[in-house]
């Protein structure tokens, strides 16, 4: 069992302050078990119900019933199988001297939960659950996260061939039974090749007209599929930043699969000797290395952009926060080097600091404002933005 001490610690804090926090993620990342331990360790009254479970539908069949006598704290597992919940949670939690409070978990993302949002519009305050991250599982296991993505199935399996087994099998299991479970009536196999299509575009700026003409339809179509698939938590779609610079900038995201596993899966790819001998080995490194870090400094994802220009200039990560401006570039070499593209990203996006993340052992400064971090130390040297 991993501990996941930042995790339980957010929720500690997210409860005091909030009476309905919801716990939102992929299917199969955690989210129940994160759950259990919270309860374990809260040490509180609490009630559990998993709408996963016939009997637990049954059991809410009049919610009010059931809900307006208990104390501490109520976790309901899977909520968005019973929507009309929500109306049933306002009204509990805008009693005065509220005796309770309410853990709820989906497998979907506020946009696709849009009825609690609405229902529980300054009631509800969401906290999104990703796979295992360093500071879960050491230093010492980087590239085993890396190629096995941090489900912890995947990452816990005892070879690399059952990971990649799990892997297979969860990919069809949220294709074929999850997306419909959410609403999403696209064929299954028109998602599953355009995912896959979509593991090749990995790290690249999101081009609609081009990936339409590749995947036969039109462009409408193609973005269609892509808010499907970020909404439901598996694509991270990095915005662009604009300056007000007389340089013309590029205005369309930058896309990856959200789960290094999930995209070596789509892949085929089984072993790190397969993934270091792959043309897309730079950019899984680059997206698995980007979440790490917007994990570690504890922003968020409105606070994430990626810079880029039509001239050539780019950036892979600028974080933006109050007046600080921070911003970072992943190189899997050992010997990395400042560039022309570096320093026009530090002149016109005003930086405070550029970190250089890199595959070597050493952290060391490039410039006075430049720095060459390595992967390696990531929890060492990087610190969380207060």
């Amino acid at each position: 069992m991993i501990e996941r001490r930042q995790e339980i610690d957010t929720l500690h804090g997210l409860l005091k302050r909030h009476p309905v926090v919801g716990i939102i993620g992929a299917r199969q990342v955690g989210k129940t078990t994160l759950a259990r331990l919270f309860v374990k360790e809260s040490q509180q009254k609490s009630s559990y119900f998993d709408l996963e479970n016939p009997e637990e539908i049954a059991r809410l069949a009049d919610p009010m019933l059931v809900l307006k006598d208990l104390k501490g704290l109520v976790v309901i597992d899977e909520v968005q199988r019973l929507p009309d919940l929500f109306q049933v949670l306002r009204v509990l939690v805008d009693r005065p001297r509220l005796p309770l409070r309410f853990l709820v978990l989906g497998s979907a993302s506020p946009d696709l939960l849009r009825q609690s949002s609405e229902t529980l519009a300054g009631r509800i305050i969401y906290h999104q659950l990703n796979g295992f991250a360093f500071d879960e599982v050491g230093t010492e296991r980087q590239k085993r996260l890396w190629l096995r993505g941090g489900f912890p199935r995947a990452y816990l399996a005892r070879t690399n061939s059952q990971s990649h087994e799990w892997l297979r099998g969860f990919i069809r299991t949220f294709l074929e039974r999850d997306l419909p479970q959410l609403g999403i009536t696209i064929r299954s196999t028109t998602l599953q090749r355009f995912w896959t299509m979509l593991a090749h575009y990995h790290g690249q700026i999101w081009n609609s007209s081009e990936f339409g003409r590749s995947f036969g339809v039109a462009d409408t179509t193609v973005r269609n599929y892509l808010d499907l698939m970020t909404s439901a938590l598996v694509t991270r779609q990095l915005q662009p930043w604009h300056e007000n610079i007389s340089k013309r900038q590029v205005k369309a995201p930058k896309i990856y699969i959200t789960d290094s596993g999930v995209l070596h899966t789509l892949l085929n790819l089984r072993s790190m000797m397969d993934l270091e001998g792959h043309p897309k080995v730079g950019a899984s490194w680059e997206g698995f290395l980007l979440q790490q870090v917007i994990r570690r400094l504890q922003v968020f994802p409105e606070e994430c952009f990626f810079w880029a220009t039509h001239g050539g200039a780019e950036l892979d990560l600028f974080v933006f926060r109050g007046r600080r401006r921070y911003g970072f570039e992943f190189k899997r070499t050992t010997s990395p080097r400042v560039t022309p593209s570096m320093r026009s990203a530090l002149s016109d996006l005003k930086l405070n600091r550029l970190d250089v993340i890199h595959a070597g052992e050493n952290t060391f400064p490039l410039t006075e404002k430049i720095r060459a971090v390595s992967w390696q130390r990531l929890l060492v040297d990087v610190q969380p933005l207060k």
